[in-house]
């Protein structure tokens, strides 16, 4: 497996107030390949290897399901909208075709 794979980042909003809605901001680490890319070297075809599911969930609910196809961009950036009514944990989990499961948790703490 690549060095870093499933390497994330999840930035919220420094200050965040209770019921306001903030914007959370995700990076994966993820070499999403297509299968149709052809390595340079050896002349053969890079076998597919993406993220194909990424679910969200805010305080054990889930709230979020996504279906990706190997169209998104290696290293993907996802950006969404989470109404902050309550303090709780926001877990993402990504799932790529050949059965890596990447998860992060953060805690939202609305004042």
């Amino acid at each position: 497996m690549p060095h870093g794979i499933g390497r994330i980042k999840i930035r919220l909003p420094r200050t965040i107030h209770k019921g306001q809605v903030i914007d959370v901001k995700t990076l994966i680490i993820h070499p999403m390949e297509t299968g149709f890319r052809k390595d340079k070297a050896t002349k053969r075809k890079v076998p597919a290897f993406y993220i194909d599911e990424v679910s969200v969930y805010y305080g054990g609910t889930l709230i979020s399901r996504a279906k990706w196809t190997m169209a998104v961009s290696t290293n993907p950036f996802m950006s969404f909208y989470v109404k902050a009514d309550k303090e709780a944990p926001l877990k993402i989990v990504w799932k790529d075709i050949k059965g890596g499961v990447y998860e992060k948790t953060v805690q939202v703490k609305p004042q």
